[in-house]
């Protein structure tokens, strides 16, 4: 995937009934196109996924900056925080929007998920949730033109004024926040919208020592190949940033 001439070139990946990977190309406007970030929160109660979004938070922030530099709309989804953002411009971008209802389709049929994440999914030892953020992580910029919301119809209503129709999404966490949200990826779906995962800028709550008894890595993997079988086609963010 590369960006020229405000043009995406993005290798979308999805997987065939015998769940081996299939790939195609498509090209798009950048003014087509949003990039939503799913609750890169600046703290979590699991120290492993904490720590992992401390590592991914640079690299989205490098995507994202490319992106908008190039025409892509930046929404801001830092889900239960949004009293932090009360009257900061991105937040009043979205509110300024006229509503428009989502359609009311019935939800994609979809198996349940490749892994167990019944205790929570952390992979540190904790056990006991709690909703220990306050913001969007420190390393993610907000910037002119950005918006802000973590509301699905808001978000919704966004698109359908820009006319953006493909909707790139990182963030975390793959099995629970970005396929649940009101703005996740089934609602995506379901809303006849495009979107598309970054599959390289996600990370899942799993934890090994619950079935399938695989490594954090790969429990990841595999609700990505989930993902990239029955709901949309996954994309690398890497592939976003210029070559050096």
């Amino acid at each position: 995937m590369s960006t020229g001439n405000n043009v995406l070139s993005l290798t979308l990946q999805r997987r065939g009934d015998d769940g081996e990977p299939v790939t195609s190309t498509r090209q798009v406007q950048a003014g087509q196109a949003a990039l939503v970030l799913c609750d890169v929160w600046d703290r979590h109660w699991s120290r492993g996924a904490a720590e992992r979004v401390d590592l991914l938070a640079p690299v989205v922030n490098q995507v994202a900056r490319h992106l908008r530099s190039s025409g892509v709309l930046i929404v801001h989804g830092p889900s239960e925080t949004l009293d932090f953002y009360r009257g900061h411009p991105a937040r009043r971008r979205v509110l300024d929007v006229r509503p428009v209802e989502p359609p009311s389709g019935p939800a994609v049929p979809e198996p349940p998920l490749p892994i167990d994440d019944s205790d929570g999914g952390s992979d540190t030892g904790e056990t006991s949730w709690s909703p220990v953020w306050t913001r969007q992580h420190p390393a993610v910029t907000i910037e002119d033109g950005d918006a802000i919301s973590d509301d699905g119809g808001e978000i919704y209503s966004l698109l359908q004024q820009e006319k953006r129709d493909l909707v790139l999404v990182a963030g975390v966490h793959t099995n629970m926040c970005v396929l649940r949200r009101s703005f996740g990826l089934r609602n995506l779906v379901r809303w006849g919208l495009s979107p598309v995962l970054l599959r390289d800028l996600t990370d899942a709550m799993y934890n090994p020592a619950m079935p399938p008894y695989v490594s954090h890595h790969r429990g990841t993997e595999l609700v990505v190949e989930h993902i990239e079988r029955h709901l949309c086609p996954t994309a690398l963010g890497a592939e976003l940033l210029p070559q050096a």
